[in-house]
């Protein structure tokens, strides 16, 4: 089954899976205000369909996402703050959202993942990355700031690894991006997408109560202190009593 798609963005629904896939192969699905819109909308729209119960986000093409559109920046200047503000906004709500999302998302990402696009693929709950994998944050060297994507960044690696990744500008394969934890799997650029699939499928198998509850807790206990979290995951042991039941 295939959704409403727009120019710049696939929509494909497989049972209780949606697939989103950036379709901009041409410019290496870089991020211009329409694609980045149109990401974001279909996020949300696939977390709030009771059909759903996982998410893969693909990018179509020989590369995931290399980041931002450089093509806009010629108007999104000071001159132009009213659409920079929106822009940046825009850009900041699209790279955090995916982890308030209540259906968990895998990213399936072969070629560049550069800037912004390794900011939305690791900013995804799981990373399958192909073998030709080209991860990292090269915005220093055109005098731009990594500043949208520094902290899912940081919080994904320890703070060493993640000033070297930003300031050095290195990009890095997929076997690197394994090691220091940034992915989950690794598959050749043909199978990448399939293998996204394939963690979605085992995802929409479990109960969508209690992986949402699961998911949430997740990062809800990453920002609190150990007693804390502790209380937050009693209070959620006692409720996810009742999730076994309302499954049966």
């Amino acid at each position: 089954m295939t959704d409403p798609t727009t120019s710049v963005l696939l929509v494909e629904t497989r049972s209780a899976v949606r697939i989103v896939t950036m379709n901009r192969p041409d410019k290496l699905n870089a991020l211009n205000t329409e694609l980045t819109q149109a990401i974001h909308d279909a996020l949300l729209a696939a977390d709030q369909d009771p059909g759903i119960r996982a998410i893969v986000l693909a990018g179509n093409g020989r590369g995931f996402c290399a980041g931002a559109d450089l093509t806009e920046f010629d108007t999104l200047t000071p001159a132009n703050q009213d659409l920079v503000d929106k822009r940046a906004d825009l850009t900041c709500r699209t790279q955090a959202m995916m982890q308030g999302l209540s259906k968990p998302v895998v990213s399936a990402v072969q070629g560049a993942a550069i800037g912004g696009g390794a900011g939305l693929a690791i900013g995804c709950d799981m990373m399958v990355a192909a073998t030709n994998l080209k991860f990292g944050y090269p915005e220093l060297k055109h005098s731009i700031v990594p500043a949208l994507v520094m902290t899912g960044l940081q919080r994904s690696l320890g703070r060493k690894a993640a000033f070297e990744m930003i300031s050095l500008g290195r990009l890095i394969g997929a076997d690197e991006a394994l090691s220091l934890g940034l992915c989950n799997r690794i598959a050749a650029p043909e199978e990448v997408v399939d293998k996204a699939i394939e963690i979605a499928e085992a995802w929409a198998g479990a109960n969508p109560q209690a992986m949402a509850a699961a998911k949430t807790l997740y990062y809800h206990v990453a920002d609190l202190s150990y007693a804390d979290a502790m209380a937050a995951g009693r209070a959620l042991n006692a409720k996810m009593r009742g999730f076994r039941k309302e499954a049966k």
